[in-house]
């Protein structure tokens, strides 16, 4: 009888825990089975980062961010590209990366013991407290700071019947739960939609729109510089540890950014990119006025239009080809390669002269001529390469290094029994060998030898930085 009344009690609570599970708006465990070995032999890692100012945006064309730095030398450290998604909502990143659609979730999380039940936290990144926003009386710069500091909400105490908005799935309705218990009176909690960021219910609070929100300490102190009318000086927790968060059956990947972590906290870097963005006021506000900064615009740089103008006469997307004026010239028109190449695009003086222009330090004829050369190569690769995506490779390799090399390549792809319309292994693969005397002196050869490991690295970036555009600027 006990024994059977014992099993009743297992299978109630095992009915109970899966319906629980069940229950969660997120896969709750790993539905793919994917550790270190198969990230390197896919070959990237995809990482889930937050949309805020300060994990991951476009800055004068430049990708950048506290996380974003971090995973590029993460993914160096492991020898794979890195492939990024933004998401919004800590339930939708943690349900993505246990379906398998990313890698590592890259943002600022709170080690809990009960995200620890569907994640494994990495060690420790930093330690932050979590603070109340709430906006600063009107005209707040004429009155004395004592006077200002009396109508600010101190006293966890006078948040009672008060009305809090958090992001859903956060930390911070856990806190105000807590702090509701504690101080003997409800907290109004409102859990924002799944899509809302902290930063959105930040600036609600600068607005006027609502009038409290809740966020960690570091990114209120990046946010109070664009947001000067707010005060975060309210804090409701003590330090709290921040990490990153893999898939519980990724044990070899977890001791491998564990290991890395520690290397780049004992070097040095990791402090020196922390500090790069929490601990530079400068910095921060250069970006937030920028008009050139994904935070605060939808602009690349000051061609943008001239770069959309051009893009229709190759039907690319006018961000690859901002994507190649980058690469070539970091957009700065009056810069000389030592061969000779001129200006933005880094046109050369005979091609300017073949499509009839001379003045290539004006931009606008500049980016002209770099597109007209575009659609000549185009128009060249068509003839065996029919596909779009794989004909652009074509087309970029040889406006880094020549036409005539990319010929050759080709060739020898064919030599060698592969195919001469992919590029990824294929005539890439080829182009890189022509280093190679095996190669290079192959009768097959006309334009001999060549460092050309350089264009299909520069093929790699340009694509690689065009999906980053695509995330942050509009097409």
């Amino acid at each position: 009888m006990t024994e059977r009344v014992f099993l009743f009690l297992f299978l109630l609570c095992l009915a109970d825990c899966n319906k629980n599970t069940a229950d969660l708006p997120f896969s709750a465990k790993p539905l793919v089975d994917r550790d270190l070995d198969a990230i390197r032999e896919r070959g990237y890692l995809e990482a889930l980062v937050d949309n805020n100012s300060v994990s991951y945006f476009i800055y004068k064309g430049r990708s950048m961010g506290y996380e974003y730095e971090l995973l590029q030398r993460l993914a160096s450290a492991l020898k794979v590209d890195l492939k990024i998604k933004l998401i919004t909502g800590i339930e939708e990143a943690i349900d993505k990366l246990n379906r398998g659609e990313g890698d590592v979730i890259a943002f600022p999380l709170t080690i809990t013991k009960e995200r620890a039940e569907y994640v494994s936290f990495t060690n420790e990144l930093f330690s932050t407290q979590q603070v109340l926003i709430q906006k600063k009386p009107t005209h707040w710069r004429m009155m004395p700071p004592n006077v200002v500091e009396m109508k600010m909400v101190r006293n966890p105490v006078h948040l009672i019947r008060k009305e809090v908005y958090v992001i859903k799935g956060s930390t911070f309705k856990q806190r105000l739960e807590n702090l509701s218990r504690e101080v003997g009176g409800e907290i109004y909690i409102h859990e924002d939609s799944a899509n809302a960021e902290t930063e959105s219910l930040i600036r609600k609070v600068a607005l006027g729109e609502i009038q409290y929100t809740v966020s960690d300490q570091m990114l209120a102190q990046v946010n109070e510089l664009y947001y000067p009318n707010i005060d975060i000086n309210t804090i409701i927790t003590p330090p709290q540890p921040i990490a990153w968060a893999m898939r519980s059956n990724s044990p070899l990947f977890l001791a491998a950014a564990n290991q890395w972590l520690s290397k780049i906290k004992r070097s040095g870097t990791f402090q020196v990119i922390h500090d790069r963005y929490f601990n530079s006021p400068r910095f921060s506000v250069t970006l937030a006025l920028s008009d050139y900064s994904s935070l605060n615009s939808e602009k690349l740089c000051p061609y943008d239009d001239q770069l959309k103008k051009e893009a229709a006469l190759i039907g690319w997307d006018w961000r690859l080809l901002a994507s190649i004026a980058y690469q070539e010239s970091n957009f700065n028109p009056k810069v000389k390669s030592w061969v000779g190449a001129i200006g933005l695009m880094q046109v050369m003086p005979e091609t300017g002269r073949y499509f009839g222009v001379r003045d290539l330090w004006n931009p606008e004829k500049n980016i002209s001529v770099g597109v007209r050369f575009l659609k000549f190569l185009d128009d060249y690769w068509k003839k065996t390469v029919i596909d779009d995506g794989e004909r652009r490779k074509f087309v970029l390799a040889s406006y880094n290094v020549g036409l005539t090399h990319v010929i050759d390549a080709q060739k020898l792809t064919k030599k060698y029994g592969k195919k001469i319309d992919l590029w990824d292994d294929n005539v890439g693969y080829y182009l890189a060998q022509k280093s190679d005397p095996k190669y290079y002196r192959d009768p097959l050869s006309m334009a001999g030898y060549c460092r050309c490991d350089g264009p299909v690295i520069y093929v790699k970036q340009v694509l690689q930085r065009y999906e980053e555009y695509k995330i942050h600027i509009a097409a």
